[in-house]
């Protein structure tokens, strides 16, 4: 009796691996073969590669200086994408509602001049 209480205790373990066999058992009967998804693919994965070696001949080519430079203006360019203000150049923009708020105020005024004067 020792022996179907141990596996009562192991239930779940036990219907968890078998539905895992069934799964991969299933992907390899119905599954397309790898040569078959390789052939499909190999487009891809020969540009990428090309790719990727390009990428790395050109990183191990480039000078120091010059990648310094293209590192600072990568950094000038997210600055500007991401909306932050160039510490370099400090100009002030006009915005719309900075603009309404002069002229709301240059109108108060112009009235509280024409009220003094009459």
């Amino acid at each position: 009796m020792e022996i179907p209480e141990k596996l009562i205790k192991f239930k779940v373990h036990i219907l968890v691996a078998l539905i895992l066999c069934a799964v991969v058992s299933s992907l390899i009967l119905f599954a397309p073969r790898f040569l078959t998804i390789l052939a499909y693919f190999w487009p891809l994965l020969v540009s990428t590669a090309l790719f990727l070696a390009a990428v790395l001949v050109f990183g191990k080519t480039t000078s120091s200086p010059a990648a310094a430079a293209a590192a600072k203006a990568g950094e000038g360019l997210l600055d500007f994408v991401a909306g932050q203000p160039d510490h370099h150049h400090h100009h002030h923009h006009h915005h719309p509602v900075e603009d309404f708020k002069v002229e709301e105020e240059s109108e108060h005024t112009v009235e509280n001049s024409n009220s003094k004067s009459e």
